[in-house]
C-alpha cells in the first residue's frame, strides 16, 4: 500500500540563542538577525514518522515548507534525512502570515501537488508554540485531524489507530485517511542524517512556489489574511531588589533567614 506523505516543517530560530532575539519597535516584529535557524523540533518528529511509514508501506514523503530563501537549509537537512521532494514556498506576499494564513498558504501548495494519504506536522512550534496551524490545515482540506500523536498503527489499508496523549494518560482514535496527524517528541528518536543521504541531498532539487504559482487568494494569505494581528510590542522588565550579607557563613545564614522570615517568605 504506497503512501503519499507530506509533511510540513518550519524554520525556527535555535532556542539555545533565545536570549539573543529582540524586539523592533518600529516594525513591530522579533528580530531573528544572526541567529541560528533549524528545523523546529517537533517537525523532526513528524519527518522521521513519514519516513518509517514510507520504510513500511512504500511511497513518498514530500517536506513543505513556508519562509525566506533562507528556509531552504531546513529543506536539505530533510532531504538529507531521507525525504524524497521538498517544496519551499517563498513569496513576500505570504509575509506576515499569522496561523490561519499559514495554513491557508500550506493548503493551497497541498492541494496543488496532487493526491495525498497523510499529513504529519510538528504539534507545536518553539518560536510561537499555538499548536493551531495543524487543526487549521485539517479544516481547509476537509480531512480527519489527531493532535498530541504519540503513536501512530494501520488497523486496515485506509484506517489508523491514534494514541494521543492527554495530561493524565492517552486517548485511542480511529481515524481514517486522509488525515492529518500533529504529532509530540514521545512518538520517536528522529534519525540524524547520514553521509550519503547528505550527498544524495545535494542532487535532489527543492521546487520554490509563489502564491500565484499554488493558485493563492491574497485575502486568504499573509498579512492581508491574518484575522490577528501585532498592533504594538512592548519590552517587560522585571526589577529585583537585592542584598549581599557579608561575614562568617554562619552569620550569613542567620543574616538570611532573618530577613527571609522579616519578608515573610518562610
Amino acid at each position: 500500500m504506497p503512501l503519499k506523505i507530506i509533511v510540513c516543517i518550519k524554520q525556527v530560530p535555535h532556542p539555545e540563542h533565545f536570549s539573543k532575539i529582540s524586539l523592533d519597535p518600529v516594525r513591530q516584529t522579533i528580530t531573528r538577525e544572526g541567529i541560528p535557524a533549524i528545523i523546529n523540533s517537533l517537525d523532526k518528529n513528524a519527518i522521521e514518522e513519514g519516513l518509517r511509514l514510507r520504510e513500511k508501506f512504500s511511497g513518498k514523503v514530500t517536506v513543505i515548507s513556508m519562509g525566506p530563501p533562507q528556509a531552504k537549509d531546513a529543506l536539505e537537512e530533510a532531504l538529507a534525512m531521507g525525504v524524497d521532494n521538498a517544496i519551499l514556498l517563498c513569496d513576500r506576499a505570504f509575509a506576515g502570515a499569522d496561523t490561519l494564513a499559514t495554513a491557508y498558504s500550506l493548503a493551497y501548495c497541498i492541494k496543488k501537488s496532487g493526491q495525498f494519504d497523510l499529513v504529519l506536522c510538528g504539534n507545536s512550534t518553539v518560536d510561537s508554540g499555538t499548536g493551531q496551524v495543524g487543526p487549521q490545515l485539517a479544516e481547509l482540506l476537509n480531512i480527519a485531524h489527531a493532535s498530541f500523536v504519540k503513536q501512530v498503527a494501520f488497523e486496515q489499508k485506509r484506517s489508523l489507530i491514534v494514541t494521543r496523549a492527554l495530561e493524565r494518560g492517552y486517548m485511542k482514535l480511529r481515524v481514517k485517511l486522509p488525515a492529518l496527524l500533529s504529532v509530540v517528541k514521545e512518538i520517536n528518536q528522529p534519525r540524524l542524517p547520514t553521509i550519503w543521504g547528505i550527498l544524495e541531498a545535494k542532487n535532489k532539487e527543492i521546487t520554490v512556489w509563489g502564491a500565484a504559482d499554488v493558485g493563492a487568494i491574497a485575502e486568504n494569505i499573509g498579512l492581508s489574511g491574518s484575522p490577528t494581528q501585532v498592533i504594538g510590542v512592548c519590552k517587560s522588565e522585571i526589577r529585583r531588589e537585592n542584598e549581599i550579607f557579608e561575614g562568617p557563613p554562619e552569620e550569613i545564614v542567620k543574616k538570611a533567614l532573618a530577613r527571609l522570615s522579616k519578608l515573610q517568605a518562610i
